[in-house]
């Protein structure tokens, strides 16, 4: 009898002792402000600089950071139009030294709402000297504190599609239909934002991608927490003053539909959007529009998309994390000694403050990209949370490199999470490069060489499967 009880007792105790050890799943969110607090200021995101006097809503932080029990995970989305590695590194190393998470599992990007104050320099907008230096600070803090909110919960992941907001923003022109670029030349095959029903219009140059995939985050009550969201949508536009643009929209919008508390954090990042937008070049230019107008339609269908994406969502208490980056160095597409000899001829002919034509704008760009080293490094970053996988790049990726990595990921879904961790300009495929167009012209814009997105595909390929056979 002793025989059977005590076996039995031990076997009881090392059960309890094995419940007692399991890891618990945490996650925590805040959305931290980072509307400037001086005006006038520069907005990024326009061939000329324009200045904002005011903000027409808050612009955000929205953070993120999840806990496996050993690994711990931090997202913070910005509301801005793309924000320099320097800036990101800054944040990250004041919030690692608050929460104790390394660096390399921080991932934070920008939305790429043109209705921001300038991070980073590109065309005629250079960034005000304090803002940079505030924004990393404002970031840091949010991170902090969705991490001082840590709690028990559950987490899930999704998808739905919503295709009627997006198109494919490039199209091949039929001969004889494009102008000569910035640098003189007549190759391209390819135009950016055509207009309405151009007669010189072929077929669009690229896929979209219309899937809205959904991280999911309940309370162990099962109240809605945050749910991080990722569409493949340029920008929309439409508010004369600082705004979040749809990005905003749709977190407020998602938020109202979840029926979620003053607690939940909605967030959208951006996913492949390079090539697309929300304007159909081949249809009727619409009518005249309030302000904010589409962003809030967009904003709702996208938001409904997200809904149904959660509403089959099946919740998991726990699941492992991991992550894997690397600093891929890349060659740049520097001007030659011509090229700058030209630009400096088309600058000292302008004599200008405020440059007006395309030649003058490139111009000045050639000679700001004349003092770029000959390669720079690109940080590559791949989380895991459970089976789902996400890609971080730090460009304006073209849509097609999406739906590849999605494709050949290892891990099943997988999406991509643009101008991540830095910006180093659009990311077209060697395809688009030898087409042409707005995207592929040498600038702060568009400098990396040609095999970038291969060599970049490849990287973040090995990266998920790093992840993916993590313990």
């Amino acid at each position: 009898m002793r025989l059977v009880i005590i076996p039995a007792l031990f076997s009881l105790f090392l059960s309890s002792s094995s419940r007692a050890a399991d890891p618990v799943f945490r996650a925590g969110a805040f959305a931290q402000d980072i509307t400037p607090t001086t005006f006038p200021i520069s907005v990024s995101g326009n061939m000329r600089d324009v200045q904002a006097t005011v903000a027409h809503d808050r612009l955000h932080a929205r953070c993120l950071v999840l806990d496996d029990g050993k690994t711990r995970l931090a997202f913070a989305v910005c509301d801005s139009c793309m924000i320099p590695r320097e800036v990101f590194e800054e944040a990250k190393k004041k919030a690692a030294a608050a929460t104790g998470i390394p660096a390399a599992n921080m991932l934070f990007s920008a939305t790429h709402t043109h209705s921001a104050p300038t991070a980073a320099g590109v065309f005629q907008s250079e960034p005000e000297h304090e803002y940079p230096k505030f924004l990393a600070g404002k970031i840091a803090e949010g991170i902090i504190a969705a991490n001082k909110r840590l709690a028990p919960a559950k987490i899930g992941w999704g998808a739905a599609d919503e295709p009627n907001q997006l198109f494919n923003r490039r199209w091949v022109m039929k001969p004889g239909s494009i102008l000569q670029d910035p640098f003189g030349s007549t190759t391209d095959k390819v135009k950016m934002n055509p207009g309405y029903q151009n007669p010189g219009l072929d077929l669009q140059a690229g896929p979209v991608d219309p899937q809205v995939s959904v991280l999911s985050v309940i309370t162990s009550e099962g109240k809605h927490l945050a749910l991080l969201a990722n569409y493949s949508l340029h920008y929309v536009g439409g508010y004369p003053a600082l705004s979040a643009d749809y990005f905003g929209a749709f977190c407020e919008r998602v938020a109202v539909l979840l029926e979620a508390g003053p607690e939940f954090v909605g967030i959208m990042s951006n996913g492949t959007s390079g090539d697309v937008n929300n304007v159909n070049f081949s249809g009727k230019a619409p009518g005249k529009r309030e302000p904010g107008e589409q962003i809030r339609l967009v904003a709702d269908s996208v938001a409904k998309a997200a809904l149904a994406a959660v509403k089959n969502i099946k919740y998991q208490s726990h699941v492992t994390l991991a992550a894997a980056e690397k600093d891929l160095q890349l060659g740049v597409r520097l001007p030659s000694p011509a090229d700058i000899t030209r630009a400096k001829e088309i600058l000292g002919k302008a004599n200008k403050v405020v440059l007006e034509t395309m030649p003058e704008i490139y111009a000045r760009e050639t000679v700001l990209l004349a003092k770029f080293p000959k390669t720079v490094p690109v940080k590559i970053q791949a989380l895991r949370i459970g089976n789902l996988g996400i890609c971080a790049i730090p460009c304006e990726v073209f849509t097609e490199i999406g739906l590849e990595l999605k494709k050949k990921s290892r891990l099943k879904p997988t999406f991509t999470i643009e101008l991540a961790n830095g910006y180093n300009g659009y990311l077209p495929t060697p395809q688009q490069h030898q087409w042409g167009g707005y995207e592929t012209w040498r600038a702060r814009s568009s400098y990396l060489e040609v095999e970038a997105s291969s060599k970049i595909t490849a990287t973040l390929l090995d990266l998920l499967e790093r992840t993916a056979s993590a313990p």
